[in-house]
């Protein structure tokens, strides 16, 4: 499928001067993934206005709609497409009607990750004002979290080889995953954390199982001789299976946490679970810090075929994506900030999707989108 590109005027730059374009390829995909990303992009074209220079937006298709349309579910016109341009806004893939193809639509998510080199993935998380009744602790243990998962992202569990599935020769299925780090992957990874955590003033906390693993062990011995070179930063090491419960009970002392793969992806879920709703968490997947480097941005929530073109959907999670996007890619944090207070200043006035409890009137994801876009006027 051919890119729809379309321009869009942000603001005036000086007599002069070049004008600065900043390029953006969406991948709406499937399910709901269409809705949130249109609702997205309709919140960042707010954002922008007055800002100098020129948002070029181009579409293409990945996951099952790729496949319905190519027969693939990430073509390599696409993938080519997404590393040139740099910066990725993404919705949701997959869906029950291509469970059963040999190139499934998660496939497609996962080669655009390794061809955009993507390797940190930030998952932040906390409870947005006004839904705190939405997570499971008690109002005391809810105050104040705001964290942000940092996850690695190619390596470990999920690509280590060897892998695969035989029979022993007495004839019993078994099955082989291999956990490998090297010291290089862990470095960069905790290279982002350090510099976040630089960033932000806040602690890093370290996640492994130094106790029992060779590559935990590895983990700690590379971040433990990497803190020296961040000496304002403070550093605390945790088991994974500890840390999983101090997020439960004692949120607010995880600000900025690294971690492997595997762990990774376990506990930001269970942090999601902790603010309430999977709907209303961003993510951000870097291949490094700071200028020139190329970023993924997508809510982790999945495609909901279930309520899909029902207006039920909820775009928070795609909306403050946005917001990171800009933070780490355009390097406007003043952008970002004022995205993320108009999500906040929508839901304190009692503006709730279907998903979320509380508030005093359920609208759809069109008209959110539409009523945050009219808190940054």
């Amino acid at each position: 499928m051919a890119a729809i590109a379309t321009m869009r005027e942000e603001g005036m730059a000086a007599e002069g001067t070049a004008t600065a374009v900043r390029t953006l390829l969406v991948l709406p995909g499937d399910g709901i993934g269409p809705e949130v990303t249109a609702a997205a992009l309709g919140v960042l074209e707010a954002a922008l206005r007055g800002v100098p220079g020129r948002l070029e937006v181009r579409e293409r298709a990945i996951g099952g709609r790729s496949l319905d349309e190519t027969g693939s579910s990430l073509t390599e016109e696409t993938l080519a497409d997404a590393v040139a341009t740099g910066t990725v806004l993404l919705g949701a893939v997959g869906g029950p009607r291509w469970d059963n193809a040999a190139d499934r639509p998660e496939a497609g998510l996962l080669r655009l990750r390794q061809g955009m080199g993507v390797y940190a993935n930030l998952r932040p998380f906390r409870i947005l004002p006004g839904l705190e009744e939405a997570s499971p602790l008690r109002p005391e243990r809810a105050r104040d979290i705001n964290g942000v998962i940092v996850r690695e992202l190619t390596g470990g569990l999920y690509f280590g080889q060897p892998r695969g599935r035989s029979v022993t020769p007495e004839g019993e299925p078994e099955a082989v995953d291999t956990l490998r780090y090297r010291r290089s992957e862990i470095e960069r990874l905790a290279a982002v954390g350090f510099s976040l955590a630089q960033q932000s003033g806040q602690p890093l906390t370290s996640v492994d199982k130094a106790n029992v693993l060779e590559s935990g062990r590895l983990w700690r011995e590379t971040v433990t001789a990497m803190a020296t070179r961040w000496p304002g930063v403070t550093v605390e090491h945790r088991y994974v299976d500890a840390a999983a419960m101090e997020l439960v009970l004692r949120p607010q002392r995880y600000r900025v946490v690294i971690t492997e793969n595997v762990f990774g992806d376990i506990l930001s879920d269970l942090t999601g679970g902790v603010v309430g709703s999977l709907g209303v968490l961003p993510s951000a997947s870097l291949s490094g810090w700071g200028r020139g480097h190329r970023g993924l941005y997508e809510p982790i929530h999945g495609s909901a075929p279930d309520i899909a073109g029902q207006d039920k959907a909820d775009p928070i999670g795609a909306i403050l994506s946005t917001a990171l996007l800009c933070r780490y890619s355009w390097e406007l944090p003043e952008v970002a900030a004022r995205i993320e207070a108009a999500v906040d200043r929508v839901l304190a006035e009692g503006l709730r999707t279907a998903d979320l409890p509380g508030g005093s009137r359920v609208v759809g994801c069109r008209e959110f989108g539409r009523r945050v876009e009219d808190a940054l006027a």
